[in-house]
């Protein structure tokens, strides 16, 4: 449910997606992610809006060094690695089905010393959410599409959320009912665009709860 993708009319785009993998250089390191299209479908490709949130973590808008980061709806894992990479202790979450396809990827792309800061957990939305904490810094990549799961995705986000927590998501807004989830957060979250890449059409937003002191990026 992480990875969606774009209109009928323009699948052209999607041949990339079919390579079984995809080169990427952030943080000084060269990540290959492994993808796999035939299998996995959407979820195990590497989309636009991940590549654009990575740019923008590695330009220092956070400081991620030392903090508790979850990616929620990880897909291929790449956002998760670059935090992970700019020190960041990264619990990287998707379906049960992608956990393997994960911790394969971040395994071929971290340094030994570095995969004891990351954890990959299955975590379906809205669900079992007593085994998470609150984390310092949620994540999430183009995960914001299907209706159905706004709810549980809500839910889900305010459950790992603190006061003193930021999230971060970044998205394509293809249709009404994307801004139609970020008015949901809205009831919840202080909301404000912070970036957008105008070559993919990609926006990141940056919220925390109502009410707390989390610092202006």
């Amino acid at each position: 449910m992480a990875l969606v993708p774009y209109e009928e009319g323009a699948l052209h785009v999607l041949q990339r997606f079919h390579s079984s993998d995809a080169t990427y250089n952030f943080v000084n390191h060269s990540i290959r992610i492994k993808q796999n299209w035939k299998e996995m479908g959407v979820s195990a490709v590497v989309w636009d809006a991940a590549v654009v949130l990575c740019i923008f973590l590695e330009a220092g808008s956070i400081n991620l060094k030392g903090s508790s980061v979850i990616e929620l709806g990880a897909g291929a894992g790449l956002v998760g690695i670059v935090a992970a990479l700019l020190g960041a202790h990264v619990t990287i979450t998707d379906r049960e089905m992608a956990v393997e396809f994960l911790e394969l990827n971040v395994k071929e792309n971290l340094p030994k010393d570095l995969q004891g800061n990351v954890f990959i957990k299955p975590l379906t939305w809205g669900q079992s959410l007593e085994n998470f904490p609150t984390f310092d810094v949620i994540v999430g990549a183009d995960i914001i599409y299907l209706e159905e799961t706004f709810p549980d995705l809500l839910k889900t986000i305010l459950h790992l959320s603190s006061e003193h927590t930021l999230v971060l998501l970044s998205c394509r807004l293809r249709y009404q009912r994307d801004q139609n989830f970020l008015d949901m957060m809205k009831e919840h979250f202080n909301v404000k665009e912070v970036h957008y890449d105008s070559h993919t059409d990609v926006h990141i937003y940056k919220a925390h709860r109502k009410g707390s002191q989390t610092k202006e990026l």
